[in-house]
């Protein structure tokens, strides 16, 4: 295998793109504040915020990490780590009843 088959040939983003994914990330940020403050979605605020950190992390690490411009394996390696971080989360709330208190 050469050299130019080992990597994979993309461009990288241009610097619009990032302020476009830094403003998404902003709005998702805006997102979560505000859920914190609304009463009725007390019953998923924890899953939801979850989920909306899953997804900020995932795209901090594509792009400002240039995962996704990186080989499969360190992609592969961050997945892993997060999904286990994140079982770990899961496990303890559900232990000390912080998800699934009534």
């Amino acid at each position: 295998m050469t050299t130019s088959e080992s990597h994979r040939e993309t461009t990288h983003p241009t610097q619009g793109k990032y302020v476009a994914i830094a403003l998404v990330l902003a709005a998702i940020t805006i997102v979560e504040v505000a859920i914190v403050y609304l009463q009725f979605l007390a019953g998923v605020l924890v899953p939801t915020l979850m989920v909306l950190s899953v997804v900020k992390f995932a795209l901090v690490a594509m792009f400002f990490m240039h995962l996704k411009f990186d080989h499969r394996l360190f992609s592969t390696m961050f997945v892993v780590g997060v999904l286990l971080a994140t079982g770990i989360l899961i496990a303890l709330l559900a232990l000390f009843r912080v998800i699934f208190s009534g």
